[in-house]
This record gives structure tokens, sequence and C-alpha cells, in this order.
């Protein structure tokens, strides 16, 4: 299995993106909007993480049982 790099970088801007935005939201006043960001940012990222560990356990399943 390649290592994504790209997936790493994809996964460290959303989190700068979505830093920043909930500083800006809050410097607003509107902290329930930034939680609400910060929130779906989080599920984001976790669909990502969760479609990579498919790809991983699928690959560890190809290598230990010879399909």
């Amino acid at each position: 299995m390649n290592v994504d790099v790209n997936a790493i970088f994809q996964i460290a801007g959303i989190g700068i993106i979505i830093a920043m935005i909930h500083t800006v939201l809050k410097q607003m006043g509107k902290e329930d909007m930034a939680h609400w960001v910060t929130l779906i940012g989080f599920i984001v990222v976790l669909f990502m993480v969760i479609r990579m560990l498919d790809e991983l356990l699928k690959e560890i399943k190809t290598i230990f049982l010879f399909q």
C-alpha cells in the first residue's frame, strides 16, 4: 500500500481552515456557529480517515488471506 501524502495534507488543510473559521466566528460572537463548523469539519475528516482505514484493512486482508 502506497502512503498517500496528499490525504495527510488534505486533512491538515481542512484542520487549518476549520480552525481559522472557528476563530473568526468566535470573535464575531457566534460561538454556536463556530462549534457547528468545527463539528462538521471533524465529521468530514472522520469520513476521510474511515475510507483510508477501509482501504488499509482490505490490503491487510489480501495479504494474509491470499485473495
